[in-house]
């Protein structure tokens, strides 16, 4: 039987990292928007595994103040038995290779939780993608690297428009209108 990390697992890593406390909400904003998503797939025949994905995506971030946290948080995954979930977070920083829809997997979701929040807000794809823009000018992105970002954004918009042909409406509307 498979098992998932507990409350007591996550919180235990928050104080191992000393995870400031707008991270930790960060990582509950980004676990709401992966879960809900892959609940309404859930609905139209697809087998998510939710508490993987809900597990995951609570740490994804936790040693984000520390270098290469993706790196650091999946080395302890994987010594706590969770091995999934220790990819999933040891690839989340590099959230470019979107499934199609019929093959959607469990990362799928982390990437479009952690790529439709900035820090605890739901902001969807257009300003999310104008902060990583900004940030790739502000510390010196090349032409090339610029246009990576673009492919990104362009394959992760093509995923969620196949998402919203499946689920009947936009991502949008199931998130921005719990930002109001």
């Amino acid at each position: 039987m498979r098992k998932y990390l507990t409350g007591e697992e996550i919180n235990n890593l928050y104080k191992k990292y000393d995870t400031p406390l707008n991270v930790i909400r960060h990582c509950k904003a980004v676990s709401r928007t992966a879960v809900g998503i892959a609940e309404r797939l859930d609905e139209h025949g697809f087998d998510l595994d939710i508490d993987m994905i809900k597990g995951a995506c609570l740490v994804h971030d936790a040693a984000r103040t520390l270098a290469r946290h993706w790196d650091v948080v999946a080395d302890d995954l994987a010594e706590m038995g969770y091995p999934e979930e220790s990819v999933i977070v040891r690839n989340h920083m590099t959230g470019d290779g979107y499934h199609d829809i019929k093959d959607i997997t469990e990362q799928d979701l982390i990437w479009l939780g952690d790529r439709l929040n900035k820090e605890d807000k739901y902001v969807g794809i257009d300003e999310r993608f104008e902060y990583i823009f900004d940030k790739a000018r502000k510390f010196g992105a090349t032409e090339e690297h610029m246009a990576d970002i673009l492919k990104s954004k362009k394959r992760m918009q093509h995923l969620m428009d196949q998402i919203a042909e499946v689920i009947g409406c936009d991502i949008d509307s199931l998130f921005k209108e719990e930002e109001k």
